[in-house]
């Protein structure tokens, strides 16, 4: 348990009980004391047995009361003075330190079981042992979001996601690594993308207007079973991976909602440039300049409409024909036909894909 945690209840119980007060550790050092000069002191209470481990005990000036552990205590709380005042402190502090205690070290039970589902260091099996453990419904609806820092800050991103979602017995915020931040939110059955993604994106506008912390977040699918929580976590990983190589502009990537290139993603490099040399039987993409991969963005980007494409781009319907004919001369693919554009516009996203992942020869 966190010795801060103590020192702040402390901090507030100073004015109530007008004496000093403080914690000892299971080596006897305070660890938090209402006198802030105490603080790291050792007290010497070789002398108490075991057996006043339920009772308060007195030792020189000071009144004490073990409290935290089965067997031998984990913790023991102190109070100046040895009147049955002191008794009577001694024996409401341990109480309430003792019940504060057990929900702190189940809340971080609960977070701690949480990252072993998603991170899958847990077998199947005990997942509902220790769901009943700790009174943990194994069916609610929940998802898993990944936000993950671009930039180093000052702030701490975890701190910061935390105080997002107060609900401890619902949401769970996990820290996996340096630059990674799981989120495990309950959410309703029938709550839909668009909400989800709505969240998301309060979260990197949060770190990133008032933190100028740049981040982006993944989301994983909904599940109805505790156990597949690690599922989700690995869509949302993959949503992050994906939206590194295809939508480089986008900060929310929903794995519900990457269609194509999420196939793309999982195709093998070999496959992937095998594609490309086939589809450019008649001429490299490479030979295609930056004009016209733009003007082919364009043209997908309107549905393939001429007129729609050549008023955006201000040029003149005939001068996007030209462009469009010179396209099929080099490549054998003409745009203005849905299945040779089908498969320029995959062909151009396997490209990408091979950019961001070589082949390793």
């Amino acid at each position: 348990m966190s010795n801060r945690l103590f020192q702040g209840i402390i901090h507030q119980m100073k004015e109530a009980i007008d004496r000093t007060i403080g914690v000892l550790d299971e080596n006897n050092t305070i660890i938090a004391c209402s006198e802030l000069p105490l603080i790291g002191q050792t007290q010497d209470l070789d002398s108490i047995t075991a057996a006043t481990e339920n009772d308060t005990f007195v030792s020189g000036h000071f009144t004490y009361k073990s409290f935290g552990g089965s067997g031998a205590p984990n913790y023991t709380v102190f109070v100046d003075g040895v009147d049955p005042q002191a008794s009577k402190y001694a024996s409401l502090l341990s109480i309430s330190f003792q019940n504060i205690k057990f929900y702190y070290d189940e809340k971080y039970d609960r977070v701690n079981f949480i990252k072993n589902i998603i991170l899958d260091n847990i077998l199947p099996g005990d997942i509902y042992l220790k769901a009943r453990e700790l009174h943990f419904s194994t069916e609610e609806t929940r998802i898993v979001l990944i936000v993950r820092l671009l930039s180093k800050n000052d702030i701490s991103a975890f701190d910061v996601i935390t105080n997002l979602f107060p609900d401890k017995t619902k949401d769970f915020v996990v820290n996996i690594n340096e630059t990674d931040i799981a989120i495990v939110k309950e959410i309703k059955s029938d709550v839909e993308s668009k909400h989800i993604e709505k969240l998301a994106k309060s979260i990197v506008d949060t770190l990133s207007g008032e933190f100028y912390a740049h981040s982006v977040c993944g989301i994983g699918s909904a599940v109805n079973n505790l156990k597949d929580l690690a599922l989700s976590y690995k869509e949302a990983q993959v949503a992050l991976e994906v939206g590194k190589v295809f939508d480089t502009e986008k900060t929310i990537m929903n794995y519900e909602s990457l269609g194509i290139a999420r196939l793309i993603y999982q195709l093998p490099t070999t496959l992937c440039d095998t594609f490309l040399k086939e589809v450019f039987k008649k001429g490299s993409i490479e030979s295609l300049d930056q004009e016209t991969l733009f003007t082919i963005q364009r043209f997908f980007e309107n549905n393939l409409n001429v007129s729609e494409t050549s008023r955006k781009l201000f040029v003149h319907r005939n001068t996007l024909v030209y462009r469009l004919e010179k396209i099929k001369k080099i490549t054998g693919l003409d745009l203005r036909e849905f299945d040779h554009a089908i498969v320029f516009k995959i062909a151009l996203m396997v490209k990408q894909y091979l950019k961001s992942n070589p082949i390793k020869y």
